[in-house]
């Protein structure tokens, strides 16, 4: 009897040795943030399995001499022993193509599978380059230009002159920081850059899965991840013109609970620009928690004010004797952003994946703006006053994104379908404003504050919107995406100001329903080679300040873009050198412009049509001798095929014309140097250009743009006592060259935004974790 005991308990504790399982987490091994979709295999079996949503894996294993391989796009492999707990560390690599991993349809797939031109700046790229603003990070993708406009203000050009124009769309993860309608050239101040885990640009038309005013681009900023163990880092810098940031970040789990958070000051005061102190704060948080090992609620805020002096821009005299006084000091911008979201993940079955977000936005606008200050004259041109305004655009949102994507059997297809909803309830009042002026010195030294009100109205915004998109791979190695989208957009108007106090409407309606649909075919010829053919269309509607101008009586239709490109990837020497090539041919129609009428009025109208066609490149050549290479840019030509302007009361046609502020060439690129025999060490140069343009319609006026160079430098302590301290030492401008981010050209000339000087720039960072 005593034997048979023996022989069960022998037998029960074989079973549950075979039952042992593998507990395991799969990180970042840069920001501890998990991995999700990892693979883990037994090294030379079938046997396998992949993480959650949380990074975690449960594999059964019956030996523990047996090697696991850790695997996942965009990161080295790693083989390790078998144990029964494991905190797996994948390192980043500098991706071949093939590796990338975008999110342009709102979750992670390969770049080469994507129809369109995407560019990513990696976390890597973003922690190396010590930005103090997003320009320094967007400028290094190829074919993108964002002008610096100073204190974090900026405009951008993508397939587009330069301009403030509701041409692109701002997103956070996936989501737009701002409702249609109400667009701001400016929104990236409201963005916590310190907060960000990478940026991805997507160049042309995407109003087939993102909606309104993605047409030069999309731009989406993936905020960074909880962290597994416990990870931060603190820094500090500061340049010679009283520019000093101060950032903190940091996130662990604890249990089941992650959280991240991270937060930046910045404060500006006498810089090399008279009348430009300014102050930023930014603070951001995330927490996540599973909902077993199929669901993952995930909750976000976001915070983000400035207060800046806004100086205004300089004539030809004071930009070209570096006089950079302002002739004014009282024009100021005050923005208060907060945005805040909770997301559900769930993961059905492996082919079935569902996501939720709530979201929700609240955000002010004040300001006394510096180009709305203007003299007042007679017919003989002798001067009787000056004028202002302040004003102020606040409005809140409610929202909801949901998508589902299923894969399917039939010709390894992916079905990708979602709903958008987005409710913006909106303020705007404006108040005229006196201005004093010293005529002899040219200085408008005050202003007075009126009871006189310009504008005092509520839009009722909301924006409905379905869209489906459908990726197929009929025959082998060709996959072909098609997308349709639907968009339902409302406004609503009422004027708050009395009936005999205003020549507005005193309340409107106003409905678009837009179509937007996308096909495009990809390619993969193997060994990282590829190309895509796509066609795409993005929409503008009008924006709210030109739909409700107290002048405007005729009704405005939404202005719409048709993109057709080309676009091709190779890879030689395995891998080190890759290079990007895309054409793109792009027609806007019914863009609203301001058009004379019979009575001498103006009055706006989709009376506009433009083309744009050109050719970007991107060559990167990874580590050669310890020198990285990239160079890319963009070839571009834009032409107005039906334009007019008015000049002195009279309307001037200018078919045929290039469009103002369009440089045919913009290049950025840069060479970085990290020597073997000095451990943590960096450098690298990078130059941006800028070519000759046209300031004004007529063509008769030029700016020869520039050239211009950086130098980063930095060495990273990487073990010892010290280990994750940084000191890096930037010099923007090495030449102290005097350009200008962009030039206007009016009847009276042209006027300067004058970008900064040599600027030396010296930061220290000490980053921590627990491993």
């Amino acid at each position: 009897m005593k034997y048979f005991i023996v022989f069960c308990f022998a037998i029960a504790f074989t079973l549950q040795a075979s039952a042992q399982k593998i507990r395991g987490v799969v990180v970042d091994a840069q920001t501890q943030a998990p991995v999700v979709g990892a693979s883990i295999r037994v090294k030379g079996s079938k046997l396998g399995t992949s993480t959650d949503l949380s990074g975690k894996f449960i594999l059964a294993h019956k030996n523990k001499t047996d090697s696991l391989m850790v695997s996942c796009t965009g990161y080295g492999t790693c083989c390790i022993r078998c144990d029964s707990s494991l905190t797996v560390q994948l390192k980043p690599v500098i991706a071949g193509l093939e590796e990338v991993v975008v999110t342009a349809g709102r979750q992670e797939q390969p770049r080469k599978d994507i129809p369109a031109a995407i560019s990513k700046i990696s976390s890597n790229t973003i922690r190396e380059a010590h930005a103090t603003a997003p320009y320094q990070l967007l400028n290094k993708v190829a074919g993108v230009y964002m002008v610096n406009l100073g204190n974090e203000q900026h405009t951008m050009a993508i397939r587009q002159p330069i301009t403030y124009n509701a041409l692109y769309l701002y997103m956070e993860d996936g989501i737009p920081i701002r409702p249609t309608g109400i667009f701001n050239h400016n929104a990236l101040y409201e963005i916590n850059t310190d907060g960000i885990r990478d940026i991805e640009v997507i160049k042309g038309p995407a109003s087939s899965l993102y909606g309104s005013n993605s047409i030069g681009a999309a731009v989406n900023f993936n905020t960074a991840k909880e962290s597994i163990t416990p990870a931060g880092q603190i820094n500090v810098q500061g340049d010679k013109y009283h520019y000093l940031r101060a950032g903190i970040q940091g996130g662990l789990t604890a249990g089941k609970v992650g959280f991240y958070m991270a937060g930046y000051a910045t404060h500006q005061e006498k810089g090399w620009q008279d009348y430009t102190d300014f102050d930023k704060y930014s603070l951001s948080a995330k927490v996540s928690y599973p909902l077993g090992a199929d669901s993952k609620l995930t909750v976000y805020g976001t915070y983000n004010y400035l207060n800046t002096q806004t100086p205004g821009s300089l004539d030809s005299a004071r930009f070209y004797n570096r006089s950079y006084s302002s002739n004014q000091r009282f024009a100021y911008r005050r923005v208060n952003a907060f945005r805040a979201s909770s997301r559900l993940d769930h993961n059905w079955n492996d082919d079935n994946h569902t996501f939720l977000t709530l979201f929700y936005r609240n955000n002010s606008t004040g300001q006394l703006p510096s180009y709305y200050i203007s003299d007042v004259r007679n017919n003989k041109g002798q001067y009787l006053k000056s004028t202002g305004q302040i004003n102020e655009l606040s409005f809140y949102s409610f929202g909801l994104l949901a998508q589902h994507t299923v894969k399917l059997n039939f010709m390894h297809s992916q079905l990708i379908a979602g709903i958008y909803l987005d409710n913006s309830p909106s303020s705007f009042y404006a108040n005229f404003l006196n201005i004093k002026k010293d005529i002899a010195a040219q200085y408008y030294t005050g202003y007075i504050n009126t009871d006189s009100l310009i504008d005092n109205y509520k839009i009722h915004l909301f924006n409905a919107a379905s869209y489906v998109q459908y990726m197929a791979e009929p025959v082998k190695r060709i996959k072909i995406t098609a997308g349709l989208r639907y968009d339902l957009l409302i406004y609503n108007f009422d004027n708050q100001l009395p009936p005999l106090k205003t020549k507005y409407k005193q309340q409107e309606h106003n409905r678009y329903d837009v179509l937007a649909p996308k096909l495009g075919v990809t390619y993969d010829l193997q060994k990282v080679r590829g190309f895509y053919v796509n066609f795409s269309m993005g929409f503008q509607p009008p924006e709210t300040n030109t739909l409700y101008n107290s002048r405007q009586l005729t009704p405005l239709k939404q202005a719409t873009y048709n993109n057709y490109e080309l676009g091709g990837w190779t890879s030689l020497l395995s891998q080190k050198i890759r290079f990007e090539l895309t054409a793109y041919y792009l027609q806007g129609k019914d863009e609203i412009i301001s058009l004379l009428q019979a009575d001498n009025t103006t009055q706006y109208a989709n009376a506009a049509a433009t083309t744009h066609k050109g050719l970007e490149y991107n060559l990167l050549v990874g580590s050669v001798k310890n020198l990285a290479f990239r160079i890319g840019g963009t070839f571009a030509s834009h032409t107005f095929d039906k334009y007019s302007e008015i000049s002195a009361g009279k309307s001037i046609g200018y078919d045929g014309h290039q469009m103002t502020n369009a440089p045919k060439w913009i290049a950025n690129s840069e060479i970085t140097w990290k020597p073997a025999f000095i451990s943590g060490f960096r450098t690298g140069v990078e130059w941006q250009h800028l070519g000759k343009y046209f300031t004004n319609a007529a063509n008769t006026k030029t700016y020869s743009g520039y050239d211009l160079f950086n130098l980063r430098t930095a060495y990273r302590i990487s073990s010892g006592s010290a280990k994750g301290l940084e000191v890096w030492f930037n010099v923007m401008n090495l030449t102290n060259k005097l350009y200008a981010t962009t030039v206007t050209g009016n009847s009276y000339g042209d006027t300067y935004t004058a970008a900064p000087p040599r600027t030396f720039s010296l930061g220290i960072s000490h980053s921590i974790s627990k491993l």
